[in-house]
């Protein structure tokens, strides 16, 4: 493949420095991982944005969640139509193959994903209006959200449909029928979090208020 080119140094190094201490001190727990397969307690599906550390936030050891990563954090409505579907595809494998009892959706501050949405929605980003935009079309699913947001400064509007995002996905996990079956059986729990990247804060959504409230 002439496309492809070697790992760049700096990512081999710390390769092999983990492969050194981190590997080799821990040998048996790996080999343990590989040989009895993965058993995670819960489903994070959280924005791709490289400084949202979900295993960080939560103090995770490897193994313990299963993590689905894309632009906003977004999970679209149950739709069988045969085409590709990542997200839902990642949904289906947590929840009747890896049955995990909890299903989190975890958004945060600053999410450009979301000011991509809010742009695009205000009419001032033509560009992901294009059908030929992946970001566009995907950020189509908060659309709904924009629609209701409350009156107020934009930065605040932002913040208000980053939480909505959250909301939203926990709306359509709610339709696809075997994640509603495993919730009413009490066999999964949802879980709606937004995450203050600059402060370190965590709020969890509230369905009983319809608020986010801190952890």
């Amino acid at each position: 493949m002439k496309y492809a080119r070697p790992l760049p140094a700096y990512l081999v190094k710390r390769y092999q420095g983990w492969k050194a201490t981190t590997y080799t001190e821990n040998k048996g727990w790996y080999r343990k991982l590989a040989d009895e397969g993965q058993h995670p307690r819960a489903m994070v599906i959280s924005c791709c944005d490289s400084r949202v550390h979900v295993t960080s936030i939560f103090g995770a050891d490897q193994g313990e969640f299963f993590i689905h990563r894309n632009i906003a954090n977004l999970v679209p409505p149950y739709n069988p139509d045969g085409e590709y579907h990542g997200t839902s595809a990642a949904v289906e494998y947590a929840v009747n193959a890896l049955k995990v009892a909890h299903l989190i959706v975890l958004g945060h501050s600053g999410c450009g994903g979301v000011e991509g949405c809010y742009n695009m929605c205000s009419g001032e980003a033509p560009e992901l209006e294009k059908s030929t935009s992946f970001i566009g079309r995907w950020m189509e699913i908060l659309r709904p959200g924009f629609d209701q947001l409350p009156k107020g400064d934009a930065d605040t509007r932002k913040r208000a449909l980053e939480k909505t995002s959250v909301v939203i996905s926990l709306q359509n996990l709610m339709s696809f029928p075997f994640v509603k079956e495993a919730v009413e059986n009490d066999m999964l729990s949802l879980h709606g979090l937004w995450n203050d990247i600059g402060e370190g804060g965590l709020e969890v959504y509230d369905p009983e208020d319809s608020h986010f409230k801190s952890v």
